[in-house]
């Protein structure tokens, strides 16, 4: 029971930190937020696939002037 209650809070914490380049994409709303989930999935194990993951979330997009 105590190994329990030990585990779940450390994964739910782990969880979030893995994944928190695409939540902060879908919480700002960016037009790549899927690329970034993509990113994040797949080469976020790797230090510099979540840091190019984070850094592409916390970007600002550019404006695209429509003729």
């Amino acid at each position: 029971m105590h190994l329990l209650a030990f585990f779940f809070p450390i994964f739910g914490c782990g969880f979030i930190l893995y994944f928190l380049p695409a939540i902060i994409a879908y919480g700002r709303s960016k037009r790549d937020a899927g690329a970034i989930l993509v990113l994040n999935f797949f080469l976020g194990w790797t230090a510099i696939g979540w840091v190019i993951a984070l850094v592409w979330a916390l970007r600002h997009d550019s404006v695209v002037m429509v003729r």
